[in-house]
């Protein structure tokens, strides 16, 4: 018996080696993905089903408008998408999924692989995306000037007083997420908001003025997606752009010997009621908000990553319209 110590003592001493050379991160992404591929299907399946709440609602106001606006229906029919799995949200979450499991090397390191997955897990919780989706109703609801009542938020009037913010026209809940469009930046370094495709009929139809960062990020007024949604809803490289665009602009007001303050620093008031999810879904998301202030979780070094593009609850106002305002 006494022969077989030294052999057991290799074997344990093997055991602990190669244990210790393991990646206990990359067992949890093993098992992660299929729970967040599950869970986007689910997602897929409750639009489809007809069971998450403001995806009806877009339904209900797009019909409405398409009535009463018909000048309004490329636009209309373009918020509609986002009813089911066709919508610049859901496919952004496709998108970001695939990102891990086909380029993986994308990534600086496991863990935020893993915390990639995680926040696409909570982002694909049919009660928060609904809430997301609050704001392009809202936009619905602000394209029939009064008739439709907006949800989870407070009036335009009221949010625009209480974070004596500037009004951007008519769309201004969509600006600044990458769903819908993109910060582009001039030879002259000035950044403006971009639509992508047919959104960019809410400058034309409405008169929208074009709308710089120096404005914008100073004088927002509240969205679900800025406030809340921002760090689940946005890809790990939209997340650093978004933070590099806000940081070169707080030095160049340094600069000039001006204050400016992150547009993302406080919440903006506005939200008349959201779910009890989002509101512990950001706490944890500010955990780990020193994570991406001004990096990326996308290995700087690849290549692929530089090309890289991503498109990647009850409330005062959540009435059916048909009971009027």
């Amino acid at each position: 018996m006494a022969g077989m110590q030294p052999l057991k003592l290799m074997i344990l001493l093997l055991t602990l080696l190669l244990f210790a050379c393991s990646d206990p991160v990359k067992e949890k992404i093993t098992q992660q993905i299929p729970l967040t591929e599950q869970r986007i299907d689910m997602l897929a399946k409750a639009l489809a089903n007809g069971e998450v709440r403001n995806a009806n609602l877009i339904g209900q106001y797009g019909a409405r408008l398409l009535t009463a606006k018909p000048s309004y229906k490329p636009l209309i029919n373009e918020f509609l998408k986002d009813t089911g799995t066709q919508g610049p949200m859901f496919l952004a979450l496709v998108d970001r999924l695939n990102t891990v499991k086909n380029q993986p090397q994308m990534f600086e390191s496991s863990q935020a692989i893993y915390d990639e997955l995680l926040n696409l897990y909570q982002a694909a919780d049919p009660v928060l995306y609904s809430d997301a989706l609050s704001d392009p109703l809202n936009v619905l609801a602000d394209m029939s000037d009064g008739t439709l009542p907006r949800v989870n938020a407070m009036s335009k009037a009221q949010s625009m007083s209480a974070n004596k913010a500037q009004d951007f026209g008519t769309g201004e809940q969509l600006i600044g997420n990458p769903s819908y469009g993109s910060w582009t930046t001039g030879s002259n370094g000035m950044s403006f908001w971009a639509w992508y495709g047919m959104y960019s009929m809410m400058g034309d139809l409405f008169g929208s003025r074009r709308t710089s960062y120096n404005d914008w990020g100073r004088n927002r007024n509240y969205s679900y997606y800025n406030d809340y949604g921002r760090k689940r809803y946005s890809s790990p490289d939209q997340l650093r752009k978004q933070n590099d665009i806000d940081s070169r602009t707080k030095k160049s007001f340094e600069r000039r010997g001006q204050k400016y303050t992150s547009t993302y620093s406080k919440n903006r008031t506005g939200a008349s009621s959201i779910s009890r999810q989002s509101k512990s879904a950001q706490t944890s998301a500010n955990r780990f908000a020193s994570k991406t202030t001004n990096k990326s979780a996308y290995a700087k070094s690849s290549k692929s990553a530089k090309n890289a593009s991503f498109r990647n609850s009850k409330s005062t106002t959540s009435r059916s319209f048909r009971r009027g305002k």
